[in-house]
């Protein structure tokens, strides 16, 4: 079968070796180490912090965002440093369910704004939380119908003003270029992972469908192979790019 082929349907069954629950640890903190590598290289999220996020803080109060699935941390720590190098007074509150990924990112050095916590996002609704702005990174190819319907469910309960789930979206050149650029990075799951999360993510066409029938809710393309799930509860601002 052709890459093309191989990639035409999601493969949800597909296991990420590091979310087995004995898998090596010494393997899995080094993905978590890595992760802050690939996701500075491919995940564009300081465009989305220009663009999406950034505009829905003030310098004259403190914001508040959240990091839902939050892993090694590396992308809720990169927010609160543009935030803070920005004038704007933003506390970020990362949650993640997994021990593990939990205990890695609360060994790492501490930054003021920033919080960890073992928690999921449902928690969080139930406590009557709240948040200008909500985030995820590589989130949702991991969930199966029940939990990406309730992760969007309780962010919108928790959302203020803009929420961004972001996430890879299924290419064969994708694929290619994971493959080739993180053989570099050995003696973790970053490769293995990686290319099975990709088996596993959607495409633009398949995330729209996902999202049918709600409302406020949009996908965006942002950096190459990256969807962009936005909710802006008042609307979107300004035309979405479209794949």
């Amino acid at each position: 079968m052709s890459r093309r082929g191989f990639l035409a349907e999601r493969d949800p069954d597909a296991i990420e070796e590091m979310d087995r629950p004995d898998c090596d640890p010494g393997k899995l903190d080094r993905t978590y180490a890595q992760f802050g590598v690939v996701n500075a290289a491919v995940s564009g999220w300081r465009r989305t912090y220009t663009s999406l996020l950034r505009p829905a803080f003030s310098p004259d109060r403190t914001n508040t965002l959240l990091d839902v699935g939050s892993g090694g941390g590396d992308v809720p720590r990169a927010l609160a440093r543009w935030a803070r190098r920005d004038g704007l007074p933003l506390e970020v509150t990362a949650i993640d369910p997994d021990e593990r990924a939990h205990a890695y990112a609360t060994t790492r050095p501490a930054l003021p704004g920033l919080s960890f916590r073992r928690a999921l996002s449902s928690e969080l609704v139930a406590e009557g939380a709240a948040f200008d702005a909500v985030v995820s990174n590589h989130v949702l190819h991991h969930l199966d119908p029940a939990q990406f319907d309730g992760l969007l469910d309780d962010t919108e309960q928790l959302t203020r003003q803009v929420a961004v789930h972001s996430d890879i979206a299924r290419h064969p050149l994708g694929y290619a270029l994971f493959s080739a650029g993180t053989l570099p990075l050995p003696g973790s799951y970053i490769r293995q992972d990686g290319l099975t999360s990709i088996r596993r993510s959607y495409t633009p066409r398949e995330l729209r469908d996902s999202v049918a029938g709600r409302r406020n809710w949009e996908v965006r393309t942002a950096a190459p192979f990256i969807n962009l799930l936005v909710l802006q509860p008042g609307g979107p601002a300004g035309e979405p790019h479209r794949a």
